[in-house]
Formats: structure tokens, C-alpha cells, sequence
């Protein structure tokens, strides 16, 4: 088994990468990169999700070297080093072990995972087809989301802005620059799927950095520095010093959760943390939402529509908050799973 290291240096070897490269790309210090490679130096957890989204790279396989490298370096000269690894890989099994859920949303699970084997069934669509089904649902998408936050562009105003690239009188620059964008985030999120890129921090900030592209350059894709509070919200997002750590712990737990968790409830768990947290000055939601869905994506689902109304919105903000506050999750869950059964069924509808 190659360690760590060789398989970084490869993985720069095949791309002709110099060492100078990696360091303006990653802004990892060339002598470390050269001591990871060479295996003195043992890399951080994050420096590994990015070598890993870097050179696109099997994440099974890189971490599985990182982790066992880092184990043998702390504690190989431990007497009872395999009495301890035998005790926990117990413990991992047992903690790998589904999560209890009601029967409802069991239910629920179970007839998204249906609905997803007939959409995938479908496939492939021809490309007219596809086409318009992608502009459609992508408008829908782009409209609501907005809505959720303010907009008031109609939805045929919304098509207009983002497909024929005309000027709504009456409307603010801003929302043009919004539904734009976020259409333009989509198909970020829907090329990342394409080129199977992993989610991380990087990819984060920049599914942001298009949010808020041409509104707020100053902020866009960089975490916030300042506090900030939501309006007619119980939830106090934590000061600016802890947003860098509690984001890194978001990431954390959706690389160990996303091959033991279902991806739905993966994809509303990511969709919460991301907007408790509340990493940025603006544009939180739509963020939150597009990473929601692009592990939707990642995992066969059809992106899933929270819709704008003002009922709809009502709910969403009520299930989130029930979250934030009391750590009630089944709520939320159900929205989210409703959402990408109605999304799947509208889907399937125009195959």
C-alpha cells in the first residue's frame, strides 16, 4: 500500500505540477508539502481534504493511508496497541449503526429511494429533453430560493433576467444580479457532480463567492468577521472567532458521516449546520441550500425546491429553528424529504 506521501508526490508528478504551484493553489508552504511528501511530516486533517479535492483524488484511499500513518506515529510504541484497535473498531461499527427514525420518516425515506431508482431508470434523457427540463427546474429553483430571501421578482421575471438577459423594470439591480447568479451557481454545483469533485471548505466559499458575485465583493466566498443576528430569530450564530472552527467541525462530520448516514438526511443535516453556523455577512441560505443539494445531485436525487410562499417559508424557518434551538430534528427531516419526493414525482412527470 502506497503511504501518504507517495501518494501526493504521484498525484503532483502526473499533473507536472511544480512544488511552486501547489503552494500559490493550496497556500500550503512548499517545505511542507516537500516534508509530506517525503513523509517527515504528518499532514492536518484539512490539509488532506484539500490534496484530495486538488488532484481529485480517491478519498477512501488517501485517508486510509493518512489515518493510519498518524495512528502508527502516536501510538506504535504502545504496549496494548492491538487490544485498543480491536476495542474500537467495535466502537466504530456500533457508532456506523443506523439512525433510529420515526416510522414517518422512514416512510418518507423510502419512497424518495423508490422514486430516485425510477428517475435513474429513466436516464438518459435526450439531450433536447434534458434541456428544457434543466431550464425549467432551475428557474423554479432560482426563483424560490431568492424568494425565501426577499426577492420580488416574479418567476416569469426571473426566466427573463437569467435566460434572455433583459432588464425588469421597476426592479433592483440587485435582484437581477441575484437570480443570475444563483442560476449561475447551479450550474457550478451541477458540474462539480459532472466531474465527481467532493465537497469541501473550498468548494464551499465558492458556491458563495458566485452568490454574492458582483453585489459584495468584498465578502464573497470569505467567512464573515464581524457577528451577526437574524432577524425575528431566537439563534444566535456564534461570534466571528469560533465561525473558522465550527466550520472545520461541519466538515468533519459530514466526511464520517457520508458513507454511513443517508444521503438525504446527509444532504438536510449539511443544510442546517452550514446556516447555524452562519459563516457569512449574507447570502447564508442560498448557500446552505445549494450544498443541500448538491449531495442531493452526487447521490441521484433531483434537486430538491423549498418553496418561497409565504406559508412554505413560514414552515421552513419554524423547522430550522426547532433545530437550532431544541435540537428537534424530525421536523426539518420531513421538509427536506417532502421536498425531494415532490421534486423526483414533477421529474418523472415530464419524462
Amino acid at each position: 500500500m502506497k503511504t501518504f506521501g507517495e501518494i501526493i508526490k504521484n498525484a503532483r508528478n502526473m499533473e507536472a505540477k511544480t512544488l511552486s504551484e501547489v503552494f500559490f493553489d493550496l497556500k500550503i508552504d512548499t517545505a511542507i508539502i516537500s516534508k509530506i511528501e517525503r513523509g517527515e511530516r504528518i499532514a492536518t486533517k484539512k490539509q488532506v481534504v484539500d490534496f484530495i479535492s486538488y488532484y481529485n483524488l480517491e478519498e477512501k484511499e488517501v485517508f486510509s493511508a493518512w489515518l493510519s500513518e498518524r495512528i502508527l506515529k502516536e501510538y506504535q510504541s504502545e504496549k496494548y496497541i492491538l487490544d485498543a484497535f480491536k476495542v474500537a473498531e467495535e466502537e466504530v461499527k456500533y457508532n456506523a449503526k443506523p439512525i433510529n427514525f420515526s416510522t414517518s420518516i422512514q416512510d418518507l425515506l423510502a419512497e424518495a429511494d423508490e422514486l430516485k431508482s425510477r428517475w435513474s431508470a429513466a436516464k438518459p434523457l435526450n439531450k433536447t429533453q434534458l434541456h428544457k427540463m434543466k431550464e425549467f427546474f432551475n428557474v423554479n429553483y432560482t426563483y424560490d430560493s431568492n424568494r425565501i430571501e426577499g426577492s420580488t421578482l416574479t418567476m416569469q421575471e426571473t426566466h427573463l433576467v437569467v435566460n434572455e438577459g433583459l432588464t425588469i423594470s421597476g426592479k433592483s439591480m440587485r435582484e437581477h444580479l441575484e437570480a443570475v447568479n444563483h442560476y449561475e451557481a447551479i450550474d457550478f454545483i451541477e458540474g462539480l457532480v459532472k466531474d465527481k469533485e467532493n465537497l469541501t471548505e473550498r468548494i464551499l466559499n465558492e458556491i458563495h463567492y458566485l452568490i454574492l458575485n458582483g453585489i459584495d465583493r468584498r465578502n464573497a466566498g470569505k467567512y464573515r468577521n464581524v457577528p451577526v443576528y437574524i432577524s425575528g430569530s431566537s439563534h444566535k450564530p456564534p461570534q466571528p472567532y469560533l465561525v473558522a472552527k465550527q466550520m472545520e467541525e461541519v466538515f468533519e462530520y459530514y466526511h464520517t458521516s457520508k458513507t454511513t448516514v443517508h444521503p438525504i438526511i446527509l444532504a438536510a443535516d449539511m443544510h442546517e449546520k452550514v446556516v447555524t453556523v452562519h459563516p457569512y455577512i449574507d447570502g447564508n441560505g442560498r448557500t446552505s441550500r445549494l450544498v443541500m443539494n448538491l449531495i442531493l445531485l452526487q447521490n441521484g436525487y433531483s434537486i430538491a425546491n423549498i418553496k418561497g410562499d409565504d406559508t412554505s417559508r413560514l414552515s421552513y424557518y419554524k423547522a430550522l429553528e426547532m433545530v437550532q434551538t431544541n435540537n428537534t430534528l424530525e421536523p426539518f427531516y420531513e421538509l427536506i424529504i417532502k421536498a425531494t419526493i415532490v421534486s423526483l414525482k414533477e421529474h418523472l412527470e415530464l419524462t
